[in-house]
């Protein structure tokens, strides 16, 4: 495997059908051809759990990891849906804080560069002045935390009026003036509020530390096969390699524990991947 000349692909966790070990998935994501993997802190009671692993735990997630060469460089933490950083309620707020600093102590155990962060200040609530208010407050203190940590954390645009655009989440990188926070594009779910993908990726230029690879229609944010949306691709992507973008790709696809989620998953590789090609980019395989 050479993460280091090709363009680094990973795939998002809920792409892979449910095994009853780190080892069996982890070589499932070898197999298929993946070179690392972004894991899922969702909502679920059973995801949220593991930001309360013990040693042993965590010894056995990362002992997984490097025994396949699979490294995690990312975490996609959307437990905030269900605890918002920016509730009106103290301590729903406070315990989207107390997952977040979990979040960066589990990062700083098990390797994780990157915890992607949903733009949301509040989800299943109204937005409002205050709620904004108080998810910047609550940014206050997570980027202290991620900063004594050396952990990167990254806004992703997302299917939300708040946060649904690179424009506006580079408001608040451009207010914070942290390392620790940067941008997480999403160029599915740009094209699907119909903004102008090419110009969104370039006002976070030198800020984006990773990229969602999906196909999606208007206002359909998930579960679209690729090339059966309007993303265009191959512009996006030469949009990237003429901005020097060098990081990683993941793409972020459901399973729903289809039969065929493997052959899924490697099709969907081979397709991102000769598009990645002719934009430019350096794809090799991955031979284990």
């Amino acid at each position: 495997m050479n993460i280091v000349k090709s363009t680094p692909l990973g795939i998002y966790e809920k792409a892979l059908p449910g095994l009853p070990d780190w080892l069996g998935t982890f070589r499932l994501i070898a197999e298929c051809g993946y070179e690392f993997l972004e894991l899922s802190v969702d909502e679920s009671e059973e995801r949220i759990e593991r930001l309360y692993w013990d040693r042993q735990q965590k010894k056995a997630f990362l002992d997984a990891s490097v025994a396949t060469e699979t490294p995690v460089l990312s975490m996609c933490l959307s437990a905030h849906r269900k605890y918002p950083l920016g509730s009106d309620s103290a301590a729903v707020r406070q315990k989207g804080l107390d997952l977040l600093a979990r979040a960066i102590q589990f990062s700083v155990d098990t390797g994780i560069r990157v915890i992607q962060l949903a733009g949301y200040d509040v989800y299943y609530e109204a937005g409002n002045e205050k709620t904004r208010q108080l998810y910047e407050d609550s940014m206050n203190q997570a980027l202290a935390w991620a900063g004594k940590a050396n952990v990167t954390l990254a806004i992703e645009n997302m299917d939300h009026p708040f946060l649904n655009s690179v424009t506006k989440i580079m408001q608040y990188v451009e207010r914070y003036q942290s390392p620790m926070l940067q941008v997480y594009p999403d160029i599915g779910n740009l094209t699907a509020w119909n903004l102008n993908v090419r110009e969104e990726l370039k006002q976070g230029t030198s800020h984006i530390v990773g990229i969602h690879v999906k196909d999606t229609v208007e206002q359909v944010f998930r579960r679209i096969d690729f090339g059966q949306g309007t993303v265009n691709f191959s512009q996006a992507f030469k949009a990237l390699h003429d901005m020097s973008y060098q990081g990683p790709f993941v793409i972020e696809m459901w399973s729903d524990h289809a039969a065929d989620s493997k052959e899924k998953i490697i099709r969907a590789r081979e397709w991102v991947q000769a598009r990645l090609k002719q934009a430019g980019y350096t794809v090799a395989e991955r031979r284990n």
